[in-house]
């Protein structure tokens, strides 16, 4: 079992930015990917990026060059770095675990809400 704990969602200004953290906790050596989604009201759940134990990193188009996600490998914790937010980026935000050698499993966070203001 992983758990996954986030924190760091709020009410922004458009903008401005925010941090989310997310660490995990459990059976954290079969992680192989953690990363970051969302989901807006009434839309399908989308990866907003991801970062893999072999630490390649990939983005939705939609965030590329405002949001950066890094990891701390000693504390298994991802964090996502929001910066010029936008109101189109208000969503509730969700930590995601894979593990497993074919990612079989997932594992997530029990969300964070952004709201950004215009």
């Amino acid at each position: 079992q992983v758990q996954l704990v986030e924190s760091g969602g709020g009410l922004v200004q458009a903008g401005g930015s925010l941090r989310l953290s997310c660490a995990a906790s459990g059976s954290i050596f079969s992680i192989n990917a953690m990363g970051w989604y969302r989901q807006a009201p009434g839309k399908q759940r989308e990866l907003v990026a991801v970062i893999t134990s072999g630490g390649s990193i990939d983005y939705a188009d939609s965030v590329k060059g405002r949001f950066t996600v890094s990891r701390d490998n000693a504390k298994m914790t991802v964090y996502l770095h929001m910066n010029s937010l936008k109101p189109e980026d208000t969503a509730v935000y969700y930590c995601h675990a894979a593990t497993g050698e074919s990612y079989e499993y997932d594992y997530w966070g029990q969300g964070t809400q952004v709201t950004v203001s215009s």
